[in-house]
């Protein structure tokens, strides 16, 4: 099934029944109004890495836009554009005239297996989605109305989000592994991962819901292997053992900015980074880790970190959750949405004219309730002792236990720690954290859990982890708590993992708490 594309998704929460849609992820350029009859429309195809086992070349599609004026004696920078999972490039110039109009080409390309492109997606892997940015990047360098630092070297940016942000990741850090640098001289990725596995089954445990979804939308474009034994994970809610989870693991390793990180590369770059705080496939604690920790300290000084409520949204009934849709961050950096938002930081970064910017190293928080929250650092600073857990078996209802009372502010991403008893096997359950008059009305924040399981039986057994990226005011009057749920809607569906009792003893919540 081929997802339609959508102009902009920041502020919008979905129903299951668009989820399908939103796969094709954001496509981050402002309003646009009818196209510049002087546009010059151009399509074609490069050959890049043949699939393996084989020696023809693939071939990677695209549609370039030329804007007026542009010339050999009159070049511009371009922005190179894709799809998200399951969708294909974008072919009408109407949709980019803001940039066209500013000056900028623009390059929408079908991403390997989707579209008119060939071959099998293999999930932004370097060695080949990888390749395949760099084939379009030497065709862009290639053209004489595009603006050059230097031969063979464009001034380029690019746009996206979800897998379009995916590729943006892949074709710099690829560059970067191949030729000590990467062309790319801005990015704006939205919605992305940081670890492809990690976001897709935290802990092991499969988002049941979201592989459900995206398996639908593109599982026919995954090598035959990697679809059966994505097949085998839906059917348990687990990561596979055997063969099929020897497949997984080989196919995810290298996916996502984390592995390039852990061979010790980090890109040199400015970046806008647009995430979901109530994201539930790729969420907030995936894009603080690129911010994080795949970019240089002189690079997070000139990128902005941008969290708003939307992106890959479903709601969260069990346990209950709730968020309001929005990017007041957007409109508090002096833009009506990421999408100018992202157009001003192109124009800034590659046309080197000011548009005002501010904000640069700093994350700015969309609220729960849809205020902007701006922190330099999202590093816990406040640490709260919890009393003890006994999660209760599938037949029960969520735990509310009491964390801090409001009024306060929390940003960031909490830190649990506990000592972990478990009597069998393959023990867990979900957590977050929560805000409610009392434990009966309590509800998730930006409907986001994640899983603690034990493979095995365990006693005392000392335990920290990350719980999902928030940002909330606690009023006076509510309770932040730590909510501890048998069953999570995201992680529904699963037959091979029961969870059973588990005890949480000398259990605290590390938080970011903001000065008032």
């Amino acid at each position: 099934m081929r997802a339609p594309f959508r102009r902009s998704i920041t502020g919008t929460t979905i129903s299951a029944a668009m989820a399908l849609a939103l796969l094709a992820g954001p496509l981050a350029v402002p309003a646009a109004s009818a196209p510049s009859l002087a546009v010059e429309t151009s399509t074609g195809c490069v050959d890049s890495v043949p699939e393996p086992g084989t020696t023809t070349p693939v071939k990677i599609c695209y549609s370039l836009f030329k804007p007026a004026g542009a010339s050999a004696a009159a070049t511009v920078p371009l922005i190179l554009h894709s799809h998200g999972w399951g969708g294909s490039r974008t072919t009408d110039p109407a949709t980019f005239k803001p940039y066209l109009d500013a000056g900028f080409g623009v390059l929408s390309f079908d991403q390997r297996s989707f579209g008119q492109s060939t071959g099998v997606a293999h999930v932004m892997n370097p060695d080949f989605e990888g390749q395949d940015v760099i084939k379009l990047i030497d065709l862009v360098a290639g053209l004489d109305w595009v603006t050059k630092q230097r031969p063979g070297d464009p001034v380029l940016g690019a746009i996206g989000g979800s897998y379009g942000g995916g590729f943006q990741f892949a074709g710099a850090f690829t560059e970067l592994r191949d030729r000590g640098r990467t062309r790319f001289d801005a990015l704006a990725p939205e919605i992305t991962w940081n670890d492809l596995k990690t976001s897709l089954a935290p802990d092991e445990t499969a988002r049941v819901a979201w592989m459900t979804l995206l398996f639908a939308s593109g599982g026919k474009n995954l090598p035959p292997a990697v679809s059966a034994a994505w097949v085998t994970v839906l059917a348990t809610g687990k990561w596979p053992t055997g063969q099929a989870g020897r497949d997984l693991d080989a196919f995810f390793a290298k996916n996502g900015p984390a592995w390039h990180v852990r061979q010790g590369r980090k890109l040199d770059i400015p970046v806008l980074l647009g995430q979901g705080l109530s994201d539930n496939l790729f969420n907030l604690n995936e894009g603080v880790a690129n911010f994080d920790r795949a970019l240089t300290a002189r690079a997070r000084s000139k990128s902005i970190f941008v969290g708003y409520n939307a992106g890959h949204t479903l709601p969260s009934v069990l346990p209950p959750g709730y968020a309001v849709p929005g990017d007041p961050c957007s409109i508090a950096l002096g833009s009506p949405n990421f999408a100018t938002l992202a157009h001003r930081f192109m124009t800034q970064n590659l046309q080197k004219i000011q548009t005002g910017l501010t904000g640069f190293g700093k994350y700015h928080l969309a609220t729960v309730d849809g205020r902007c929250v701006t922190q330099s650092s999202l590093a816990p600073n406040k640490r709260y002792g919890v009393r003890k857990v006994v999660t209760t078996t599938t037949a029960g209802v969520p735990l509310n236990v009491p964390v801090a009372r409001g009024p306060i502010t929390v940003a960031g991403i909490p830190r649990l720690s506990a000592r972990v008893s478990t009597y069998l096997p393959d023990g867990g359950a979900f957590l977050a954290l929560s805000v409610g008059t009392t434990p009966l009305d309590a509800k998730v924040i930006q409907n986001n859990t994640l899983p603690l399981r034990e493979k095995a039986p365990v006693r005392k057994a000392y335990r920290v982890m990350d719980l999902p990226g928030i940002a909330v005011d606690v009023p006076a009057g509510k309770t932040l708590y730590l909510t501890v749920s048998p069953v999570a809607d995201m992680f529904a569906g699963q037959s091979g993992r029961v969870p059973s009792l588990l005890k949480l003893d000398h259990l605290s919540v590390a938080i970011h708490q903001v000065r008032r």
